[in-house]
Formats: C-alpha cells, sequence, structure tokens
C-alpha cells in the first residue's frame, strides 16, 4: 500500500471521479490517484496531509528516469516527491515544518536552553541578530536543505567576512536547534550535521604561547616601565598560575590561602553588554580548585595586597566582597581592562624595540603556564587539574606548544640517562 491510516487520504483531482476510465499523461502513461498534468506538460500531485490540509507537489518529470525538460532547473521526480511525502507521513513528519522559519526555530531552542551562563546567553542573542538581518532567518526550516547550509556559512565567510570562530559559533546554535527540530518530527534529517572545516577556511589564528625568553623580556620591560610597573605584580601571577582572566578578576582577599600557598577558584566575575557585573562558577566543573602559589606569586600577592587602598564601599557582587583588583571608580576590574593594559604594554614595546613582541594577552599568559608546565614535565593529569580543563585533550592538544628544539631537549635528556 503507498500509505498507512494515518495517510491514506490521498485521492483524485476534481472532475477524475469516473473510474472506468484510466487518467494517462501525454506520453500515454497511467497516472496514479492524485496525480495529473497540467496543459503545460508539469505534473502535479495532490494529497491531504495528517492535519486534513490539502497539498500539492509539482515536477516537470513524471518519473526519475524522465529527462530534464530544456531551460528546467533539476529537481526530483513527481513520483520521488510523492515517496518522501509517503515517508513523511508514514514517521508522522510535521508538514511545512510547523511553518517555523529559521529564526523562529532559534529563537524557541533558546527559550527552551534556561539556566546558561550570561556569556552564553549573550552568545544566542548575537546569532539571532544575524538572522533577523539575513534572508536565511527567513526560510521555512523544512525547505533547508544540506547544501543550503554549506552555501549559507560559505557566503558569511566569503562575502560577509566573518570569521572562522565567530561562523563556528553560529553554526554552534544552528546545528542543535535543527537537531531539535528533528527530534520534535518537524523535519527529515538535520541540514547542519557536518564538520565545519570540511566546508570552510579556517584563518584563525593560532593564540601560541611565548617562549621562555620573550616572557622574560615581557616581564622586564613591565617592571622597569615607569607607568606600567604598577601592573607587574597581577602579570606576573597571570604568567605563573594559568588562571583564566575572568577567574583572576573575581579573586578576592579571601580566596588567598598563605598557610597552604594555595589560591582558591570557586567562581568567576563577568560583566555584561549592558555594563551589569554578575559572579559565575568556573567555565568548567573542574574549574573548582586550588592552584598552588610559588614563593614568588606569594610575594606578588602580599604586595599587591600592601598596595590595596579600601574603598569607602567595598563593592559587592552576588554576595562577593573584597575583590583585589578595584578601577578608578572603586568598582572590580574586568578582562577588558587587563587585556587593554596588554596591548597598550606590547604597543609601547614595539615602538621602542626592532624585534617585536608578539600579541600577549591575559590568555596567552595561560598557554605560556601551560606550556611552561608541560615542557617542564609536568604529570598531564596534575596540569589537567591546575588548568581546570574539564576534557585532558583540551590539556594535551591546545595548550601545549611544543615545538623541535623541546622535543629536541626531551629527546637528549632521554638518551643521556
Amino acid at each position: 500500500m503507498w500509505y498507512n491510516n494515518h495517510a491514506r487520504a490521498l485521492f483524485f483531482m476534481k472532475g477524475d471521479e469516473n473510474m472506468s476510465e484510466k487518467r494517462r499523461d501525454n506520453r500515454n502513461r497511467i497516472l496514479h490517484e492524485g496525480e495529473y498534468q497540467k496543459a503545460d506538460g508539469r505534473y502535479c500531485f495532490r494529497y491531504t496531509d495528517l492535519h486534513g490540509d490539502v497539498g500539492y507537489v509539482y515536477s516537470w518529470r513524471l518519473d526519475h528516469n524522465d529527462p530534464i525538460p530544456k531551460g528546467k532547473k533539476s529537481e526530483l521526480s513527481l513520483r520521488e516527491k510523492e515517496k518522501q511525502i509517503e515517508q513523511d507521513m508514514f514517521n508522522q513528519i510535521v508538514p511545512k515544518g510547523g511553518g517555523l522559519t529559521v529564526l523562529q526555530l532559534v529563537e524557541k531552542y533558546v527559550t527552551l536552553k534556561t539556566g546558561v551562563r550570561q556569556s552564553t546567553y549573550a552568545g544566542y542573542k548575537t546569532v539571532m541578530n544575524i538572522l533577523k538581518k539575513d534572508d536565511f532567518g527567513k526560510q521555512r526550516i523544512d525547505k533547508v536543505k544540506l547544501s543550503d547550509a554549506k552555501l549559507w556559512l560559505i557566503r558569511l565567510q566569503q562575502v560577509d567576512k566573518r570569521s572562522y570562530s565567530s561562523i563556528h559559533t553560529i553554526r554552534g546554535v544552528l546545528r542543535p536547534a535543527f537537531q531539535m527540530a528533528e527530534e520534535d518530527d518537524l523535519i527529515r534529517k538535520n541540514p547542519f550535521r557536518f564538520e565545519l572545516a570540511d566546508v570552510l577556511v579556517n584563518d584563525s589564528v593560532r593564540r601560541e604561547a611565548l617562549t621562555r625568553k620573550q616572557e622574560r623580556e615581557f616581564l622586564r620591560f613591565v617592571k622597569e616601565d615607569a607607568h606600567f610597573c604598577k601592573y607587574y605584580d597581577a602579570i606576573y601571577i597571570l604568567f605563573n598560575t594559568g588562571l583564566r582572566i575572568s577567574e583572576f578578576c573575581g579573586l578576592t582577599i579571601s580566596d588567598l590561602d598563605f598557610e597552604e600557598k594555595r589560591i582558591r577558584v570557586d567562581h568567576q566575575l563577568q560583566r555584561t553588554s549592558q555594563m551589569q557585573y554578575i559572579i559565575e562558577k568556573p567555565k568548567t566543573e573542574s574549574g573548582e580548585r586550588y592552584v598552588p602559589m610559588s614563593d614568588e606569586v606569594e610575594a606578588c600577592f602580599k604586595r599587591i595586597l600592601k598596595a590595596r587602598e579600601n574603598p569607602k564601599i567595598e563593592p559587592m557582587i552576588d554576595g562577593v566582597t573584597g575583590f583585589l583588583f578595584l578601577d578608578k571608580n572603586d568598582r572590580p576590574m574586568v578582562a577588558m581592562h587587563w587585556e587593554k593594559y596588554f596591548q597598550h604594554i606590547r604597543d609601547k614595546y614595539n615602538s621602542i624595540y626592532k624585534v617585536q613582541m608578539p600579541k600577549v594577552t591575559p590568555h596567552v599568559c595561560r598557554h605560556t603556564f601551560c606550556s611552561n608546565m608541560a615542557k617542564s614535565g609536568m604529570n598531564p593529569k596534575m596540569l589537567q587539574y591546575i588548568m581546570g580543563h574539564a576534557d585532558i585533550s583540551v590539556t594535551m592538544n591546545t595548550y601545549t606548544h611544543v615545538k623541535f628544539q623541546d622535543a629536541q631537549q626531551e629527546f637528549k635528556k632521554v638518551v643521556n640517562e
């Protein structure tokens, strides 16, 4: 049978009630129930969907073996489309994708993502704003094919000049949204289920760790500069603890344990685009940890505490108070402050010296620390704990910037033992 109990309502076009004579096309082929051929030669199939609504599909070809008429675009034959309708009815796929556009689907998906971090929600809003301005966001979800999804992302990179990392974020929202649509029987299959690297050129600039020489030179310059020397202790800590910058900004006096020589990391400080300060849990579940202090790091913290001026009113964010670093308005300093300081330091350094300093950011400090620890032979599981990585592959693959010279030194060490 062509259809099950849910889909038996396929029927003749009006005027085809006379069952004594078989209907044929202009090539004298017998047409099935619901099929007919228009005067211009195009074929049509009329059916009733699961909701009782009448639908139509068209094609210039009745069978897949028929040639494509000259000047007409390639498409499935009528009977191939009928088979798709039959399968959709059998699987109870909601007709026309429930009428949802791509934007509406993403909005529905975001509505269901309760309890997400502020930064994650900001990413969702960015994607929705892109879809509001783009014709792709107006497409009905059941009309989006695999090739459409790929071509849209290619256009975002080649025409709109969006970065690979930005498109990676956009696809990271659309892929699960369409997966939700597939699981809700709104579409047959997820058109975003493909590897991004197979479609786009990865133009991301890899964030390299500094060499030990570059790190020493950067710290020397900061320490000796009349203006930037006030940031030396904080920058030294970033290079020698591997803290995320949001974790560093969230540090309070009570997080420092000088007896045990450790730093408690159980929260991070963020500031939203609306300038709202918020306290969140660390980035991963493994982010809650204690980070060891070296003697030098301990000395830096003690100098920072000694120099810290008590504000008239201690700022309190979500119940947390006693932040180590405050701005001129006695508000806690956030990632943007430190990113700007690093940028100004590098710019000044490169305006003085011929040998240029590569890009240095708070996150490069984290890369550098992890790389240095790995090169020093630290146990990978111990390093994973200190870095607060949920997956050891991140520790091993993303942050360990090992070069030939490192491998050569390790080789000599092993051979000479």
